[in-house]
C-alpha cells in the first residue's frame, strides 16, 4: 500500500509554529504534572474516607482508576470529533478550564462520592490530549511529525517525574493541597493558551459532526478503513497493554525480587522517566531521519522486547538497570507509528484519528493491570509449576515480539503494493 494518498491529504499542513508547539508541550506537561501531583496522595485521601481501612481503600482506588480509563475510552473519540468540527483551540481550552474546576471540586470534596465524581470528570477533561496531538498533525509537515511527536511525548515523562515528587511534598503539608496545586497549574495553562494558542484547523478543512464517528464504536470504523491503519492500531494496542506492566507490577516485583526499599524503587522509576525524556526529546528526530519511519518503528519495538526481557530475567537489581535505557528506545516506535498513521487520514479526520487511538489505548489500561498482576501473583505462588517472579515482564516481552511480527508483515506488504 502506498502512503501517497495519505501524504497528499496532509500536504496542506501549515509550517510548524514554534509558539503553538511550545503551548501544546506545556499543555501536556501541566496535564501530566497535575495528574502526577495527586498520584501519591489520592490513595491516602480515599483511605481517610473509609476509616483507614487499607484493603477497602485499595479496592476503591482500583474502581477510581477503572472509571477514569472508561471515561477516556468514551470521551476521547467525542472530543476528537468535536475538534474536527469546531477546531482544536476551543476543545483544548475548555478542557483545560474544566480540568482546573474539577481539581477544585476534588480539593473541596466532602465525601467519597464527590471525590469519585471528580475523578470521573478528570477522565473526561484529560481526554483532550488526543486533540492536542491532532493540533500537532495540523501544523507539522508529514516528514517532521515523528520528531515533533517525540518532543511532545517527552512532556509525559517530565510530568510523571516531577509530579509525584511535588505531590508528596505538598501532601505532607496538607492532603488537599496537591489538588489545589493541580487546579492552579491547569488554570494557568488555560489562561496561557487563551492568549497564545491560535487555531490550527482552517474552516474549509473541518467536517460535520456525526455521532456515529464520535462514539468509540464509530472511531473504530476509521481505524478499520485502511489495512495499514488497522494493523498499526493493533500494534499500538498490544504495545500499550505491554507498557502497563510497569505501573501495575514494577513496585511489587522490585520489592519482592530485589528487596528494594521505596527510595530505590523511586530512584529507579525516575531513571526510567529521564531515559524516556532523553529519547523522546533528543533522539527520535535524528533516528527517524536516518532510518525512516518504518525502520524506526521496528527498531523501537525490538528495543521494547529486549528491554522487558532484561527486566524480567535480571538476577540482581543493578543488572536490571541495563534494561532501562534499552526500554527507553521503545519510545521511537510510538512517535514513528503516530507519524505513519497521520499520513493515512485526511486533515479533517486528524482529531477523529487521535481520539480513536486514545480510546483504544484506554482499553489497554483496563486490561493490562489484571493481566500482569494476576500473572505475577500466580508465578510467585505455591501452585506455580515454576517460581518465576519476572513472568509479567517476560509476558510483556512476548507481546512486543507479536508487535514486531505484525509490523514486519504489514510494512512489508505495504512496500510490495507501493
Amino acid at each position: 500500500m502506498s502512503d501517497g494518498a495519505g501524504e497528499a491529504t496532509a500536504q496542506g499542513a501549515a509550517p510548524v509554529r514554534r509558539g503553538a508547539v511550545a503551548f501544546i508541550f506545556v499543555t501536556i506537561l501541566l496535564d501530566m504534572l497535575a495528574l502526577g501531583v495527586i498520584m501519591p496522595i489520592l490513595p491516602k485521601l480515599i483511605e481517610s474516607f473509609v476509616d483507614n481501612d487499607t484493603a477497602h481503600a485499595a479496592r476503591i482506588f482500583g474502581l477510581f482508576g477503572t472509571a477514569w480509563a472508561l471515561m477516556q475510552f468514551v470521551f476521547s473519540p467525542l472530543l476528537g470529533a468535536l475538534s474536527d468540527r469546531f477546531g482544536r483551540r476551543p476543545v483544548v481550552l475548555l478542557s483545560n478550564f474544566g480540568l482546573a474546576a474539577d481539581y477544585v471540586l476534588m480539593a473541596l470534596a466532602p465525601s467519597l462520592l464527590w471525590l469519585f465524581v471528580g475523578r470521573v470528570i478528570s477522565g473526561i477533561t484529560s481526554a483532550s490530549i488526543s486533540t492536542a496531538f491532532a493540533y500537532i498533525a495540523d501544523i507539522t509537515p508529514p516528514e517532521r511529525r515523528a520528531a515533533v511527536f517525540g518532543r511532545i511525548g517527552a512532556a509525559f515523562g517530565a510530568g510523571f517525574i516531577l509530579g509525584p515528587a511535588l505531590g508528596g511534598l505538598l501532601g505532607d503539608i496538607d492532603p488537599r493541597l496537591p489538588f489545589w496545586a493541580s487546579a492552579a497549574l491547569s488554570f494557568a495553562n488555560a489562561l496561557y493558551g487563551l492568549f497564545v494558542l491560535p487555531e490550527s484547523l482552517a474552516p474549509d478543512k473541518r467536517q460535520p459532526f456525526r455521532w456515529r464517528s464520535a462514539s468509540p464504536v464509530g472511531a473504530l470504523r476509521l481505524l478499520r478503513s485502511n489495512a495499514m491503519l488497522a494493523a498499526l492500531s493493533v500494534v499500538n494496542f498490544i504495545a500499550q497493554v505491554a507498557h502497563v506492566v510497569l505501573p501495575s507490577t514494577f513496585v511489587l516485583y522490585a520489592t519482592y525480587r530485589y528487596g528494594w526499599d521505596s527510595k530505590t524503587v523511586g530512584l529507579t522509576l525516575a531513571m526510567v522517566g529521564i531515559c524516556a525524556m532523553v529519547v523522546q526529546g533528543l533522539a527520535i528526530g535524528a533516528i527517524v531521519r536516518v532510518l525512516g519511519e518504518r525502520n524506526a518503528l521496528l527498531l523501537g519495538l525490538c528495543c521494547g522486547a529486549l528491554g522487558f526481557l532484561v527486566l524480567g530475567s535480571a538476577p540482581t537489581g543493578p543488572l536490571s538497570w541495563i534494561g532501562i535505557p534499552i526500554l527507553a528506545l521503545w519510545g521511537i516506535s510510538g512517535a514513528a507509528s503516530q507519524a505513519l498513521m497521520t499520513r493515512l487520514v485526511a486533515p479533517d479526520q486528524q482529531g477523529q484519528l487521535q481520539g480513536a487511538t486514545a480510546s483504544v489505548q484506554s482499553v489497554s489500561q483496563l486490561v493490562g493491570p489484571f493481566l500482569f498482576t494476576l500473572t505475577f501473583s500466580y508465578f510467585i505462588g505455591a501452585s506455580a509449576p515454576l517460581h518465576l517472579p519476572g513472568a509479567p515482564f517476560l509476558l510483556a516481552a512476548m507481546l512486543m515480539v507479536v508487535c514486531v511480527a505484525i509490523a514486519v508483515r504489514t510494512l512489508g506488504a505495504a512496500k510490495t503494493v507501493s
